[in-house]
C-alpha cells in the first residue's frame, strides 16, 4: 500500500498514534502493583542488565534508556525491574490496530508502539480529526487498557503528524495545519525534527541553515545540494505538506541481535543456543516473507568496545537457520585457523548481531538448484503456521531447546513488519 504523492495536501486527516511508554505500560497494565512506581522493563534483571525500556515514573526520576541496572538503581532507588514480555507487547499492539481499524482501513503500523491512520478519503465520514483523535484515545483505554495512553499527531502528511506526537507530550494530542506550521516549528531545534541526526544538523547548519523554519523555507535544489542526495527534496516535501511517509516498502535486509549479561558470558552452551535463535529469527522472518538471502554479516561485540566482523555472500541463497549458522560457524573457523587467533566466541562477549540481504523472491527462484526446496520450506512453513496457531512453545525443533528450556524472545520498537492480517484477526477474537 503505497499513499505516497507529489499533491500538496492542505488539510489535517492524517494521524500519527504514538503509544507512551509503551513496553513498561503495557507491564503495569497487567500488574496492578507497578502501576505509579519506577518500572525498567529489561531482557536481563540482573545486575548488569539494561533498561530497555522505562515507564514515565522512572523517566522522571532521571533514568535513561540504555542504562545499566547497577547505575539506574543508584538514581532511583526505588526503581522495580521487570523481565520483557514480548508476546504480551505484540497483544497488545495488535488489539490497538484494530481499535484503529474500526475508523478506517487504511492504518499503517510503524512500529510496535506507533501507527499512522490516514483519513484522507474519509471526510465526509469524519469531518473533524480532533474528534476522532479523542475518540481513539478513549477506545483504547476503554477496549485494551485502561492504564494505556498515548500521543496523537495530527496534520496533512504523516511526517508532520509523527512531528505533532512528539511536540504534544505525553498523553498530548497535537495539530498541525497550514496556518499554524510556522509557530509549531519556530521553537524547535534541527535535531528535534523526526529523522534528523547529530550529523546532519551539523551538516545543515555549516549550510547555514540553523532552524527547521529556515529549513522549511529552503528551496528543494538547494537541500539536495546539502543532503547529496534526493532526500533533500524530500525533507522539502514534508515540511511542505506532501507526503512522502506512508509507503509500506519490502525489506533491504533484516537482522537479529543480542545483548548478553556478564553471568552468561562463560557459558559456551548458552552462547550457542542464542547464535542458533538469532539465525532462527532471520528464518522466521524469512519465510513469512517467501525471502531467501544471499549476502550474510555477523557481528561479535566484546565488553571493552571491541568487535570482530565478517560478511560474506553465496552463490545459492538460502533461507533456513541451521545453514546460516554452519555458514557463518565454518567462517569463523577458518579465520581462527588462519590467523592463529583465540576463539571469536569466547567469554568477553557482550552482544551477536547476524545480518541478512540481497533477498531473492522464491517466485523467481530457480528451483533446479536447491534439493528438496519445496520440501523444506514447505516444513518450516508448517511449523511457524502451527506455532502461530497454538503457541511458539507448542512445536520447536530439537536443536533449539537446551536442558529444556528455549532462550527467552525478545522484541525491537520496530519489529511489526512480520506480523500478518491473521495475526490482527486473532489477536481481535481474543
Amino acid at each position: 500500500m503505497n499513499q505516497n504523492s507529489i499533491k500538496i495536501q492542505t488539510e489535517p486527516r492524517v494521524l500519527f498514534v504514538d503509544m507512551n511508554s509503551f513496553f513498561a505500560r503495557c507491564e503495569q497494565q497487567d500488574n496492578f502493583w507497578l502501576r505509579g512506581r519506577p518500572v525498567a522493563v529489561c531482557v536481563y534483571t540482573g545486575k548488569f542488565g539494561f533498561a530497555i525500556a522505562l515507564s514515565v515514573e522512572a523517566k522522571r526520576m532521571g533514568v535513561k534508556t540504555g542504562m545499566r541496572l547497577n547505575e539506574a538503581m543508584k538514581i532511583c532507588p526505588e526503581l522495580i525491574p521487570v523481565e520483557s514480555h514480548p508476546e504480551r507487547y505484540r497483544q497488545f499492539h495488535t488489539k490497538i490496530i484494530n481499535v484503529l481499524k474500526r475508523y478506517c482501513p487504511e492504518v499503517i503500523p510503524k512500529s510496535i508502539d506507533e501507527a499512522i491512520v490516514n483519513l484522507t478519503n474519509y471526510k465526509m465520514v469524519y469531518p473533524d480529526t480532533v474528534f476522532i483523535a479523542q475518540k481513539i484515545k478513549e477506545d483504547i483505554k476503554r477496549d485494551v487498557g485502561d492504564w494505556l495512553t498515548c500521543s496523537i499527531g495530527i496534520a496533512p502528511n504523516a511526517f508532520l503528524a509523527k512531528l505533532g506526537s512528539d511536540i504534544g507530550g505525553y498523553d498530548g494530542l497535537q495539530l498541525i495545519t497550514t496556518q499554524n506550521i510556522d509557530e509549531k516549528l519556530t521553537p524547535l531545534k534541527l535535531s528535534d525534527l523526526p529523522g534528523i541526526g547529530k550529523n546532519m544538523a551539523y551538516r545543515l547548519e555549516r549550510a547555514g541553515i540553523l532552524t527547521p523554519l529556515q529549513m522549511r523555507y529552503t528551496a528543494p535544489e538547494r537541500l539536495k545540494a546539502i543532503f547529496k542526495s534526493i532526500e533533500g527534496i524530500y525533507w522539502h516535501y514534508r515540511l511542505n505538506f506532501i507526503e512522502t511517509g506512508m509507503a509500506v516498502t519490502d525489506y533491504k535486509g533484516m537482522q537479529a541481535m543480542r545483548q548478553i549479561s556478564a553471568d552468561k558470558r562463560s557459558n559456551p552452551e548458552y552462547i550457542n543456543q542464542l547464535f542458533l535463535t538469532l539465525c532462527t529469527t532471520l528464518e522466521r522472518r524469512m519465510v513469512h516473507h517467501h525471502f531467501y538471502c544471499r549476502n550474510i554479516s555477523f557481528v561479535v561485540k566484546y565488553v571493552d568496545e571491541s568487535c570482530w566482523h565478517d560478511g560474506f555472500s553465496i552463490t545459492n541463497p538460502i533461507q533456513d537457520a541451521i545453514s546460516l549458522m554452519r555458514m557463518i560457524k565454518i567462517r569463523v573457523a577458518r579465520f581462527e585457523e588462519t590467523t592463529q587467533s583465540p576463539p571469536v566466541l569466547n567469554d568477553k562477549i557482550s552482544g551477536l548481531r547476524i545480518m541478512v540481504t540481497d533477498f531473492v523472491n522464491n517466485g523467481k527462484m530457480l528451483y533446479s538448484l536447491f534439493e528438496d526446496v519445496n520440501r523444506g520450506e514447505t516444513a518450516r512453513k508448517t511449523m511457524y503456521a502451527i506455532q502461530q496457531k497454538f503457541g511458539a512453545d507448542k512445536l520447536r525443533r530439537a536443536v533449539e531447546v537446551t536442558e529444556g528450556k528455549v532462550v527467552a524472545d525478545v522484541i525491537g520498537f520496530g519489529c511489526v513488519k512480520d506480523l500478518t492480517d491473521l495475526d490482527y484477526m486473532i489477536a481481535d477474537e481474543n
